[in-house]
């Protein structure tokens, strides 16, 4: 046994939350449990099959075996980002220089901070959050600045609290709406904001637009570049792991102010060697089909039997929003007063008067089956809250979710 004493920098950090989470779902599997899991947030819905044959086509290309030696990601994968982006959102961006491929928008997350952090540098980080940035502005040696996040604010940050001095020596402003944990949703008028608190303190902006696609009710994310002068201050993150239930996948991409793109491709290409170009080129040719699918969804023409059609994620939309119905009304028909979200697949529940986000998940775990994730693993703003998500296996139609929420009422007491 080596007694090589590991890097100082690894005991800043916790235990990975979602491995936490794991390890417990295995425990209570093994027990022999009827867990119903609204855990961790991937998607229980296939790949569209249209995808995977577009990747069996393109990994038959021997070209995709070797290295990709591009500069920034496979060109055929960058050009159809800079369509889709033009497409959703009304802004032109220049493949070449304002879009970069991503190992999953995780990956750009946690290489950004590596990017730009020096030690005694701080960066912006929402609480509750994703827990990425945080870990590894530690991890850099810098300073992660928590932001509170509460229900009076909307779970937006409240950038006029910032102290001076704090941004001053911030490098990065990190944002993530449509929102994990708790749902939330951002205005143009706050992201106009942000642009003009970067631009006033010289910082970057990088927004995580993870869950731009999963909307209900017709709701559409807005894109920060959408805002005026953002491409100056502001880099976003887009993933197909939720838009198209590709999480396995590990394909994403960032885009937006070409300098930021360029610090972090630098230090990509002394981390990594892209993803498998066949991998790229059906992701790329999904996010366009996708998108002219969901348009024809959106016009009532969603029972054209071409591939097209196929590609459209309306039903697993319309599923997630049928258990977020079931999950939110239930819920207040148990005393809870929530409001169902715009967008992303999580409800964000206040604890019951007598419990913390730890000993309200445990009692949901033990006494109920029910997985969920403590808020406090989010950072001290979620302590109070559990997470629960919608995306939920060997859930057909609600089923489980009805479950759910049946068990909850039975096992655990609840005195408001």
């Amino acid at each position: 046994m080596t007694t090589v004493q590991r890097a100082k920098r690894l005991d800043l950090i916790p235990p990975y939350l979602f491995g936490e989470i794991a390890a417990a779902k295995r425990k209570a599997i093994a027990e022999g449990r009827d867990l119903i899991d609204l855990g961790i947030g991937d998607p229980d819905q296939p790949t569209p099959a249209p995808v995977i044959e577009k990747l069996a086509q393109f990994a038959r290309n021997p070209e995709t075996h070797r290295y990709d030696e591009s500069s920034a990601g496979d060109p055929q994968f960058l050009h159809a980002c800079a369509t889709w982006f033009q497409k959703r959102f009304g802004v032109t961006l220049d493949p070449d220089t304002e879009l970069l491929l991503l190992i999953g928008s995780k990956e750009g997350l946690a290489h950004l901070c590596w990017a730009y952090v020096d030690p005694g540098d701080y960066t912006l980080v929402p609480d509750p959050a994703y827990t990425v940035p945080k870990v590894n502005t530690l991890l850099a040696g810098g300073t992660p600045y928590p932001l509170p996040l509460t229900a009076e604010n909307k779970f937006l940050p409240d950038l006029s609290a910032i102290p001076t001095d704090v941004a001053r020596k911030a490098k990065i402003l990190f944002l993530n709406y449509p929102h994990n944990p708790t749902g939330a949703v951002a205005t143009p008028e706050f992201f106009a904001e942000a642009v003009r608190f970067a631009r006033e303190y010289d910082l970057l902006i990088c927004q995580d637009c993870a869950y731009s696609e999963v909307g209900y009710e017709g709701y559409q994310a807005p894109s920060i570049l959408q805002t005026p002068g953002a491409r100056e201050v502001a880099i976003e993150t887009h993933s197909l792991s939720k838009t198209l239930n590709m999480t396995g996948w590990r394909i994403g991409f960032a885009a937006g102010n070409a300098d930021a793109i360029a610090a972090l491709n630098k230090i990509k290409s002394n981390v990594d060697s892209k993803q498998f170009a066949a991998i790229d080129r059906a992701a790329g040719w999904a996010l366009l089909q996708a998108h002219q699918a969901n348009q024809t969804d959106q016009a009532g023409q969603a029972d054209q039997a071409d591939m097209g059609a196929d590609m459209g994620m309306g039903a697993t939309f319309a599923l997630y929003q049928r258990r977020r119905d079931l999950l939110v009304e239930g819920l207040n028909g148990l005393g809870w007063r929530l409001e169902k979200p715009q967008a992303a697949f999580y409800v964000w529940l206040p604890c019951p008067p007598g419990y913390t986000s730890r000993t309200f998940a445990t009692a949901l775990l033990e006494q109920a089956g029910v997985l969920v994730i403590p808020g406090l693993g989010y950072g001290e703003h979620g302590d109070g809250y559990v997470r629960l998500s919608l995306t939920v296996p060997d859930d057909k139609a609600g089923e489980r979710v009805q479950e759910a929420v049946d068990r909850i009422k039975k096992h655990i007491p609840i005195r408001w």
